[in-house]
């Protein structure tokens, strides 16, 4: 059974810093995409960022130069790491992982929240 757990959400401050962590297990998520996604208290769920097997990345446009998604195949863990946070940075983030296709497996996220 796929598993995926987040951690490394936390409360900090405008300008401030974190770095979520997704560890897989159950699967290698070598050759997988794996994507970040964050949903704010009455808002849908968007997407923040994508990794592909090949370690191809992407990026929706607001998080552009402040955050950067990697992966370390051999902890079988993915990474967001987020600099210049800003209030509206405030949601729950959860990583996914899956194909060009659909993301097929999700992670239960973890809270980050940026207080002004």
């Amino acid at each position: 059974q796929v598993q995926l757990v987040e951690s490394g959400g936390g409360l900090v401050q405008t300008g401030g810093s974190l770095r979520l962590s997704c560890a897989a297990s159950g699967q290698t998520l070598d050759m997988y995409l794996m994507g970040w996604f964050r949903q704010a208290p009455g808002r849908e769920r968007e997407f923040v960022a994508v990794i592909s097997s090949g370690g191809s990345t992407s990026y929706r446009e607001s998080v552009k130069g402040r955050f950067t998604i990697s992966r370390d195949n051999s902890k079988n863990t993915v990474y967001l790491q987020m600099n210049s946070l800003k209030p509206e940075d405030t949601a729950v983030y959860y990583c996914a992982m899956g194909t060009s296709i659909s993301y097929d497996y999700w992670g239960q996220g973890t809270q980050v929240t940026v207080s002004s």
